[in-house]
């Protein structure tokens, strides 16, 4: 695939799983309604530093793998695509009813930009998410490491994006975000790009 068609189809796929609602669009809505516009912001830095933590987590730790050893890359490979296709088929048959409330009970004050980051890099989903999803946008014979942390530039500038939007219209979105239609449409389409990229992970070579 041309670079440009690797960019372009990450940059779809990454901006499409940034507007589905998760627990980072819970913490920026509830922040930015509780605590104000201020404090929002900084959580969403906060989330965003922690991609950059798991972004540089994957391209080390996924590089050496990949250069070791070959069962090493189809077992990881395998793993991914697994773990993708769960994912999806889970979001497309039991789509969610309403927004996680995970954050919900969140105690006012502090550090947000710590709170948000540390959310994003004790979660490890978000790095079994980025292992199994970055490598197929990556072309063959060039730089993992590169590729990795501009894919990751990439996810952060949407997010940024996606957060200020959030934050600069709290009331109006987070009544639309919530409804429960718009919930399970954006989980079942965000299953369907799951299931797609699981099978193209899964018949991907080396």
């Amino acid at each position: 695939m041309p670079l440009t068609d690797n960019l372009l189809a990450f940059t779809f796929a990454a901006t499409v799983l940034t507007l589905t609602p998760g627990l980072d669009t819970a913490l920026v809505l509830r922040t930015a309604t509780v605590e104000g516009k201020r404090q929002a912001l900084h959580a969403a830095l906060g989330i965003n530093a922690g991609c950059l933590v798991w972004g540089a987590a994957v391209a080390f730790g996924l590089g050496a793998l990949i250069a070791v050893s070959e069962v090493a890359f189809n077992l990881l490979k395998y793993c991914g695509a697994a773990y993708l296709a769960w994912l999806g088929v889970n979001m497309l048959l039991r789509p969610r009813r309403s927004l996680s409330s995970a954050n919900a009970d969140a105690r006012p004050g502090g550090n947000w930009f710590f709170k948000g980051m540390l959310g994003n890099v004790l979660n490890a989903k978000v790095g079994i998410f980025y292992v199994s999803f970055l490598p197929q946008f990556i072309p063959q014979g060039h730089s993992l490491i590169a590729w990795t942390f501009g894919l990751v530039s990439i996810h952060v500038v949407l997010g940024l994006a996606w957060s200020l939007a959030l934050i600069g219209a709290t009331r109006p979105l987070s009544g639309f975000l919530r409804r429960e239609k718009v919930i399970q449409w954006m989980d079942r389409t965000t299953g369907l790009i799951f299931v797609v990229f699981a099978a193209r992970l899964a018949f991907s070579k080396r």
